[in-house]
């Protein structure tokens, strides 16, 4: 079922670094139903990690897109305009944080650190709903990523937990804003994944140590599954679900203690 709902639709899918991003777990499991995909990249670096990896599930097009340039992303959704008359989805899997404010306690955090966490990891989801949404029509749906770091206090996650926290928030009003165009947003909390971005948090290994010994489920989840919930929620079998944070994370989240 999930294959009929999405076959045909097209979806632009930000945040791909390399084959361990979950934003390409995301697109692997969108491509396998029959989706189309754009991708974008930020930087030369990026671009040429990437261009293989939308190549393989043959992507409509790659496009460069800083999200803190407003220039860049007004640029995009030109592009993509120009390529498909209408989009169907948005994967917002975009998040960063200076490497100095994630180490330490909190209440070091440099002014300038915690306004660029909360611009480049909460505001460029609303922006990037912002250019996108003469593209998106009834039906669409938008899925940011976000971690138990906003909800909980995790150990070196620090201004990027607070950051997530502001993310599931904008989550909750750009549903409210966008439902009656028939437009759904939504997150997936997914559990601990070795990513790029994990590199930077200190006790990472720890992290996934202790999840995989208390979870409910007694281990760490795999792209694939957090590629399979974020593509329910993109498809039509979810279109009764707006302004939800899923937690996929064999469980950990229910934890008390």
């Amino acid at each position: 079922m999930l294959n009929q709902a999405l076959e045909g639709k097209r979806f632009l899918v930000t945040g791909v670094a390399n084959q361990r991003s979950i934003a390409w777990g995301i697109a692997q499991c969108l491509a396998k139903c029959g989706a189309r995909l754009g991708f974008t990249y930020q930087g030369a670096r990026i671009k040429e990690m990437v261009t293989p990896l939308a190549e393989s599930v043959s992507a409509d097009f790659l496009l460069p897109c800083d999200v803190a340039d407003d220039d860049q992303i007004d640029a995009l959704f030109e592009g993509v305009g120009n390529t498909w008359d209408g989009l169907d989805g948005i994967v917002h899997a975009i998040a960063f944080a200076k490497r100095e404010d994630l180490a330490g306690e909190f209440v070091s955090t440099s002014r300038d650190g915690f306004a660029l966490a909360h611009d480049i990891s909460a505001y460029s989801l609303t922006r990037l709903c912002q250019g996108g949404l003469d593209l998106m029509r009834e039906g669409s749906s938008v899925v940011a990523l976000s971690y138990i770091g906003g909800e909980r206090v995790v150990p070196g996650y620090n201004v990027m937990g607070v950051a997530k926290a502001s993310l599931e928030m904008s989550v909750r009003y750009l549903a409210a804003d966008l439902g009656p165009r028939g437009i759904r947003v939504n997150a997936i909390s997914a559990g601990p994944v070795k990513t790029l971005a994990a590199r930077g948090v200190s006790g990472f290994t720890k992290i996934l140590d202790h999840v995989e010994e208390r979870a409910p489920l007694r281990r760490n989840v795999s792209l694939e599954e957090i590629g399979c919930s974020a593509s329910f929620l993109l498809s039509s079998l979810a279109s009764g679900v707006t302004g939800e944070v899923m937690h996929v994370d064999s469980g950990f989240h229910v934890l008390g203690f």
